[in-house]
């Protein structure tokens, strides 16, 4: 098989998964409350809003040290760099189109929609902040929670979200090699 045919086999493969999803999504959009959940998930992790603040407040817990915050927001600003700067310069995919009104505001990114980049803070922050943290399971939830609302306010293809995991799952590993969980102070 040529390269043109894989690639139109790939690109098959994608389409029927992300319309595969968003059938399924879509049984679901119009919920009130879902709605309400969703779309402030959404709007916390514009800009990392959301990653900001937790990684401040565990800064902030007893055992925990100022520069815990320093390195979550350092972190998630190079992955932002990374994914919004340069990635979505050279992937130009347009958004999925949206009918009507919507049930609460949604800020309408002008960016390419591949990949996702609230999918990939999500998961940035998921690796770093989970690091010797009881509240992991926390952290995994709200990170899914802001990543599975892109595609349920139909800002990002499915696709978009699974690719922003998977590139935010490699870059939070590089982050926890490059600068490492600080150790404790000796007391």
């Amino acid at each position: 098989m040529s390269g043109s045919g894989l690639l139109a086999r790939a690109n098959k493969a994608v389409a029927d998964f992300d319309a595969a999803v968003e059938r399924r999504v879509d049984r679901r959009r119009g919920h009130p409350t879902l709605d309400k959940v969703m779309y402030a998930a959404s709007e916390l992790g514009d800009n990392s809003l959301l990653w900001h603040l937790m990684g401040t407040a565990r800064a902030l817990a007893p055992d925990r040290q100022p520069i815990h915050a320093t390195r979550l927001s350092t972190i998630i600003g190079l992955e932002s760099l990374l994914v919004n700067g340069v990635i979505k310069s050279f992937v130009r995919r347009h958004r999925p189109p949206w009918e009507g009104e919507r049930p609460h505001y949604l800020r309408r990114p002008r960016t390419s929609s591949f990949p996702s980049g609230h999918a990939s803070s999500a998961a940035t922050m998921f690796g770093v902040l989970s690091q010797r943290d009881p509240l992991w399971p926390l952290y995994l939830v709200v990170g899914a929670t802001v990543a599975s609302s892109r595609v349920y306010v139909k800002v990002h293809h499915p696709s978009d979200v699974v690719a922003g995991v998977l590139l935010g799952t490699a870059l939070a590993a590089l982050a926890r090699r490059v600068w490492p969980f600080p150790e404790a102070p000796p007391e």
